[in-house]
Order: structure tokens, then sequence, then C-alpha cells
């Protein structure tokens, strides 16, 4: 595939990361495979996916990998929430904020210390 085609393929590829709070980067490690270039997955802000490091990548492959690495995303993601009602998005998103704030909890926390208060 080449051409326009591909332009729209990885836009719409960009906006379903940014939905489940990754973003398409560049491999760290510059991994080529014989299929051409790759791609990497890794969480897109300090906001997205708390409980990972923000340099973590989580899927390295070609684009037509990725389509398919995200519609197994999506697919388990839709199945929480048939198994687990609705509210399972307000758990995670929840569970999440948690996180962040335990985080903040502990980065005062190692201030105070460095103080020595």
């Amino acid at each position: 595939m080449s051409g326009y085609n591909l332009v729209l393929q990885i836009r719409r590829l960009e906006e379903e990361c940014d939905k489940l709070g990754f973003m398409m980067c560049h491999s760290k490690h510059g991994y080529s495979r014989e299929f051409g270039d790759v791609v990497a997955v890794k969480p897109k802000d300090a906001d997205s996916l708390p409980i990972y490091s923000r340099d973590a990548e989580f899927f390295v492959g070609t684009i037509n990998e990725l389509s398919r690495w995200l519609d197994g995303i999506k697919w388990a993601r839709d199945y929480d929430r048939m198994l687990l009602g609705k509210g399972n998005d307000v758990k995670r998103e929840r569970k999440e904020q948690d996180w962040r704030n335990q985080q903040l909890i502990n980065i005062l926390k190692a201030k105070e210390v460095a103080n020595g208060e």
C-alpha cells in the first residue's frame, strides 16, 4: 500500500491510539524487519496509562500489525464492558486516578525527606 490511502490509514491508527491512551512513535531500538519500517506504541502522556513507565513500548511492528493489535485491545475493552457492565470504564478511570494520586504523595514525601522536614 502506498499513497494517500496509507496516509489515511496512519491517521486512523493515530486516532485509535489516542482514544486508547497510546501514541505512535519510532521504536527506541530502531528495529526493522524484512517487511520494512516499524512503528512503536507507548503511553501518550503523563495522564494516560499511569501505571506504566512513560517510555514503555507496548507494541513494535508494522502498520498492518498495529491495526490488528489495536483491534485486540478494543476487543478486550469491549469484552470487559459486556462482562462487567458500563461501570467498568468508570472503575478503570478511578483506579488510574488513585495511582496518580499515590505517585504524587510519594513525590511529596520524597521532597520532605530531601528537605529534612
